[in-house]
């Protein structure tokens, strides 16, 4: 019962500390709240190699050429549908991997990480 005790409390801080600099962001800068949400959450990182890279662990075990009979493609396991979608040919799984990891940033600009929403969440790139 205690170290549940002490796991609420550190909640509480955490939660009255965000919203303790979140008043005092708005307070400084009036535009903040102009900005969408997820554009300045500290969980929603941009795109880098190293998300990239832990992303297709987390998708295919880094295969881009994964086709494992699941309707899904590639080292990011796109859909077919997906991938004609963003403007490319043929199958994901067969595509170089500098064109998958340039469909993935394209979708990411599209969508943030919503389109990988169980490996985001666990990879702790969405909140």
């Amino acid at each position: 019962m205690r170290k549940q005790h002490r796991r609420t409390a550190h909640r509480t801080k955490a939660i009255l500390g965000a919203l303790s600099l979140s008043a005092g962001l708005l307070a400084v800068n009036p535009l903040v709240g102009t900005t969408p949400a997820h554009a300045w959450s500290r969980w929603d990182e941009p795109p880098t190699a190293e998300n990239l890279e832990a992303l297709r662990w987390c998708e295919s075990t880094n295969d881009y050429a994964a086709d494992t009979g699941n309707g899904y493609y590639g080292a990011y396991q796109f859909s077919l549908r997906t991938w004609s979608w963003l403007g490319y040919d043929g199958w994901p799984s067969e595509a170089s991997p500098e064109l998958q990891d340039q469909a993935a940033v394209d979708l990411y600009n599209y969508s943030n990480w919503d389109s990988w929403p169980s490996c985001s969440r666990w990879l702790g790139l969405k909140y």
